[in-house]
């Protein structure tokens, strides 16, 4: 593989040991759907916490784009939706992030109407928006899907009527889109089957915090009374579970010894109690502070399922760890069809996996060997990052812009912890000297 030499990209010495602490940024996943939350509220919200991300910036242009206003201070969003006037998002805008869809449900309710692009994001499988199109009908909305665009509009006084609707699968996205909608909605909604995960918790408080009635948020049965308006708030984005799992990993995979904070552990039940089957050790050193404790590394089955099962959001990062585990391990995902292009990246580096459908037996090996690597998606960058740092030699990850979407100055964090690697930028007609090691 070439490197192209027009995208920056990490070079990683690996096989260095780490040690230290790092802080946890907010959660990207709350963020994005907080964000679009905030065009509930009929005054000015503060969002604390926000991670710097490539996704956080171009959500920032789409709610720019429908007349909002966001101002970003260090960790500070203070988003302006008072105003909201315009219906329709912009589609170069969208078609790059997934988690825009998310502001049909929000625009609609404060609006009556709504116009959004089919969205984009990272090509990891069919993620269609047929669950959130239903519950909207359910609710009163009419809703035509037409050259790519979704059109919603709610006749007679413009509110949604408040519905029970059954979701087909705990969908996170189509729970975060009704349950907004919900919100401003005239009566009661009740979704069944909704989506647990804690990033759904955080928008329910999020909202509760501006004055919606929410019960229910965390267990398959939401009850959303709805209110007429929603005022300002003040609120700090959970930490992203998924960056503490990848660290937790980095430690594992570097038989290092590392803390992390801060950290909510509940969320990540599933995340150490695999760990803990591998062989490492979590210990919880305070509250909201985890310590990974290196052990030998013993191979292990993973079924990816919807909270509180096993996240495929860690499933990539826990498979980099799984090629120097002793003996075969069977990793099923089950939730995106597409989420298994890392494999051919890894081999690569030395990783013995085969692949049949959406299963994948891992063989551990006694070593990796670092190799240029192209990341596929956002936690496959993040996968090729831990295998480049417990690999001999050198490795070249490319597709940089996948890590930036979703991880918040990931190299600038593991230098901390000691890793050798740095970033080189695109454009560099300078002859690159090798990483300094003392």
């Amino acid at each position: 593989m070439t490197i192209e030499n027009d995208r920056p990209y990490l070079e990683i010495q690996g096989r260095y040991p780490l040690s230290g602490e790092v802080s946890i940024s907010g959660a990207k996943n709350a963020a994005l759907v907080i964000m679009a939350g905030a065009l509930l509220c009929s005054d000015e919200c503060r969002i604390r916490n926000v991670p710097a991300l490539a996704d956080i910036d171009r959500m920032s242009q789409i709610l720019s784009a429908l007349g909002v206003n966001v101002r970003r201070e260090r960790d500070c969003l203070d988003i302006d939706a008072r105003d909201l006037r315009r219906v329709q998002a912009p589609y170069d805008l969208v078609s790059q992030l997934r988690a825009s869809f998310f502001a049909i449900g929000p625009i609609l309710a404060r609006t009556g109407e709504a116009n959004i692009p089919l969205p984009g994001g990272c090509a990891i499988g069919a993620r269609p928006v047929d669950i959130h199109v239903r519950g909207l009908q359910a609710m009163g909305a009419d809703v035509t899907i037409e050259h790519g665009i979704v059109h919603a509009s709610v006749r007679g006084n413009g509110r949604l009527q408040g519905a029970r609707f059954c979701l087909d699968y705990p969908s996170v996205g189509a729970t975060e889109t009704l349950m907004m909608a919900a919100t401003l909605a005239e009566g009661e909604t009740i979704l069944e089957n909704a989506a647990r995960e804690p990033e759904v918790i955080d928008l329910a408080n999020f909202c509760i915090s501006m004055g919606a009635r929410i019960e229910g948020a965390g267990t398959p049965t939401i009850v959303i009374s709805g209110v007429p308006r929603l005022h300002s708030t003040d609120y700090p984005i959970i930490p992203d579970r998924i960056e503490a799992g990848t660290l937790l990993i980095a430690g594992a995979i570097t038989r290092s010894p590392i803390s992390l904070y801060p950290v909510i552990p509940d969320h990540l039940a599933a995340v150490i109690a695999k760990l803990r089957e591998i062989g490492p050790d979590v210990i919880e050193e305070a509250p909201n502070r985890l310590r990974v404790v290196p052990r030998d590394l013993q191979a292990s089955d993973i079924e990816t399922q919807p909270y509180p099962g096993f996240p495929t959001d860690m499933q990539s990062q826990f498979m980099a760890l799984l090629t120097l585990s002793e003996g075969s391990s069977v990793i099923n995902e089950t939730v995106f069809e597409n989420r298994l292009q890392h494999v051919a990246e890894l081999k690569r580096l030395g990783a013995d996996i085969k692949v049949k459908g959406n299963v994948a037996v891992v063989r551990g090996v006694p070593f990796l060997s670092g190799a240029p690597v192209m990341a596929t998606d956002l936690r496959a960058s993040a996968a090729l990052v831990l295998a480049g740092l417990a690999a001999q030699g050198t490795t070249i990850v490319q597709g940089l812009h996948h890590l930036d979407r979703g991880y918040d100055n990931l190299e600038g964090k593991l230098r901390g912890l000691g890793a050798k690697l740095r970033r080189v930028e695109p454009l560099t007609t300078e002859v690159l000297e090798p990483v300094t090691v003392s």
